[in-house]
């Protein structure tokens, strides 16, 4: 199962995520039937969100949008601070590599734009914060958010690898965060440290991506593991909740339907379900209005 671990340096400096989201963005591929390019794009911003819902607590939901003006369009994601995580990528079927490697593309494909994170506590006033895309690599755009947003200096590295067959074969990154507590000496550590670690693409292509990460960030700092949660792609919709939209529209609206498409056809934008409404049904809905 997919897992976020979460981890403290003993001095305090500095606090570590990482994160294996393998099945998470596995899962997206199978529902969205995405391309590609589609799919490193839409994996990289699951595995974002659930990062950034992992700082809160509660049953704080967070959404984050990445407002692109490229091919790929726009990422919509909402993940809770109990590892669920649920998304969608406007264009699916975008495919696009460099000739000479055969590496995916995406920051080109994502274009100018926002990034934008809301933060919903339950209280009914949810924040919203918005920074520009910096590179569309996603990642790069969360650690910016991070440092101009929340004041906080970030490392973000997050990526996904597929197979021959363009198939997620694994998924996962890391944050690295540096806490008040922080020396001049221990940041410029660990800027050296991040600066000089591999790749995150051959982090995540060995045996046990997370020990990987865990010894690239750390090295010989001793660092304390803090909490691990499971994560996993979960979306919430259901017959019922499509049900009350449905009888939330006016009667002319239900009747339209009735008349025109003998029932309605809706299909969740997030994980690709769809629920069928019979005629009976809209004429329930039309009783109950009357």
């Amino acid at each position: 199962m997919d897992k976020i671990i979460k981890t403290i340096s003993e001095n305090g400096a500095f606090r570590a995520y990482v994160l294996d989201c393998t099945e998470t963005v596995r899962t997206a591929q199978q529902k969205h039937h995405t391309l590609a390019s589609s799919t490193l794009a839409l994996g990289r911003a699951l595995i974002a969100n659930q990062i950034l819902a992992a700082n809160q607590k509660g049953d704080s939901q967070v959404t984050l949008k990445i407002i692109g003006d490229g091919s790929l369009g726009h990422i919509i994601s909402v993940a809770d601070s109990k590892g669920n995580v649920k998304g969608y990528i406007q264009n699916t079927g975008i495919d696009l590599k460099k000739t000479a490697d055969g590496q995916v593309i995406v920051g080109p494909l994502m274009g100018r734009g926002h990034f934008v994170v809301i933060t919903d506590y339950g209280t009914g006033n949810p924040y919203t914060s918005t920074t520009p895309l910096i590179s569309g690599e996603i990642g790069e755009d969360l650690a910016y958010y991070f440092t101009e947003s929340e004041q906080t200096p970030s490392a973000v590295g997050l990526n996904v690898l597929l197979d021959q067959d363009d198939q997620v074969q694994v998924a996962g990154g890391f944050m690295l965060q540096a806490l008040p507590g922080a020396s001049e000496a221990d940041i410029a550590r660990f800027e050296k440290r991040i600066q000089n670690m591999p790749a995150i693409s051959s982090l995540l292509a060995s045996d046990n991506h997370i020990e990987a990460l865990l010894a690239a960030l750390y090295e010989d700092d001793a660092y304390k593991r803090l909490a691990e949660t499971n994560l996993r792609f979960n979306c919430d919709c259901s017959q019922q909740r499509f049900k009350n939209a449905l009888s939330a529209l006016a009667t002319t609206e239900l009747q339209q339907m009735l008349q025109e498409d003998r029932g309605a056809e809706i299909t969740c934008q997030f994980c690709g379900q769809h629920y069928i409404f019979t005629e009976k049904d809209l004429e329930e809905m039309i009783d109950d209005k009357a």
